[in-house]
């Protein structure tokens, strides 16, 4: 299952709930304001980087770039897609859970 998390975890707590029901060797991709989630040395990061231990996380490349963040504030584990990496993770891992 792909799980999807576009919401900043500084406003929402969609990233918090999805990685409470994600299964093991789930995969989740953080885009638009999720990708905040991403960087480094932050209150979540502790989370994240536990995250990246169960489940195959991704973020989406242009809205790093869109928001400021470069590839080495991303947390170590987390794989950059471009948006083509996007379309590979739903035909991949569907069905797609967004959490809003």
């Amino acid at each position: 299952m792909l799980h999807t998390v576009n919401k900043s975890p500084f406003e929402r707590t969609a990233l918090a709930t999805c990685l409470r029901y994600a299964r093991s060797g789930d995969a989740i991709l953080l885009y638009e304001d999720g990708v905040y989630a991403a960087r480094k040395a932050q209150t979540t990061t502790a989370d994240v980087v536990a995250a990246a231990a169960k489940f195959k996380l991704f973020v989406l490349g242009p809205d790093l770039e869109a928001r400021g963040v470069a590839a080495d504030q991303v947390i170590d584990g987390i794989r950059i897609v471009d948006y083509e990496g996007f379309v590979d993770l739903v035909a991949e891992n569907g069905p797609v859970q967004a959490w809003l």
